[in-house]
């Protein structure tokens, strides 16, 4: 950007900042969004892999346990910015 479109432009520079703000909060909505949608696939593919019988119990219930953890943290984490 030049001198003269900067000192131009520069009286949208507040707006511009507000709209980036914006992009970056919808990129990380996008993406909290996105992570409990994986986890939510990641169970149920979990429980269809136990019902065909290529998971034990323990290993249905250990891995279950760690992907209701990890979605917690996600659900907790987004309600905690939210507020």
């Amino acid at each position: 950007m030049g001198l003269i479109t900067g000192l131009v432009t520069l009286p949208l520079a507040p707006v511009r900042g507000v709209a980036w703000i914006a992009e970056q909060v919808a990129e990380e909505a996008a993406r909290e969004l996105d992570e409990e949608e994986r986890l939510r696939r990641e169970l149920g593919r979990l429980g269809l892999e136990h019902d065909l019988g290529d998971l034990s119990d323990e290993e249905f219930e250990q891995r279950e346990d760690e992907l209701l953890e990890r979605l917690a943290v996600v659900r907790r984490e987004r309600t905690e910015e939210g507020m």
